[in-house]
């Protein structure tokens, strides 16, 4: 029978991620809403095929608080396998609770996770021959804000 190459994709387990994040830094508001830098100060990650990595420190979640129930992010870091390969990663996503569960999130409390639709797409970018094929690929990813850190779970697309 012949692969039918409109097919919905599947998503394959990629990559658990723990990001260690600091304090936001408030830039002010702007026509598009308020505008927040959040440095990423370290972290790990574990590869669904088994590869470990750190998460490298001074990366930034430059996050747009669009409206009291809406955020947009774009995360911006660096990995490091333990076989010292380097990885670049740009998430973007989309955070969504109810307004006085954003406020207690943006106030850096602890939240109920199953409150708050925390749905992103990364991208990678590397020259580690074990996982060059990320650079060709896809990725869906879900996430949980905790007030320290953040994690998350990557699919790839097939």
């Amino acid at each position: 029978m012949p692969i039918d190459p409109l097919a919905p994709p599947t998503l394959d387990p990629f990559a658990d991620l723990h990001v260690d994040v600091g304090t936001p830094q408030v830039l002010g508001q702007g026509p598009g809403g308020l505008r927040r830098v959040v440095p990423i100060l370290g972290g790990s990650a574990i590869g669904a095929a088994g590869w470990r990595a750190r998460v490298l420190p001074g990366g930034s979640d430059f996050q747009l608080i669009v409206s009291d129930t809406l955020s947009i992010l774009d995360a911006r870091y660096g990995l490091e396998t333990e076989a010292g390969e380097r990885i670049y990663v740009q998430n973007h996503a989309v955070r969504a609770a109810p307004a006085e569960v954003m406020a207690a999130l943006l106030r850096g409390e602890a939240v109920d996770p199953a409150q708050i639709y925390f749905r992103c797409s990364p991208s990678f970018e590397t020259d580690a021959p074990s996982l060059r094929w990320i650079n060709e690929r896809l990725f869906v990813g879900v996430g949980v804000r905790h007030p320290a850190q953040v994690v998350m779970r990557f699919f790839a697309l097939n």
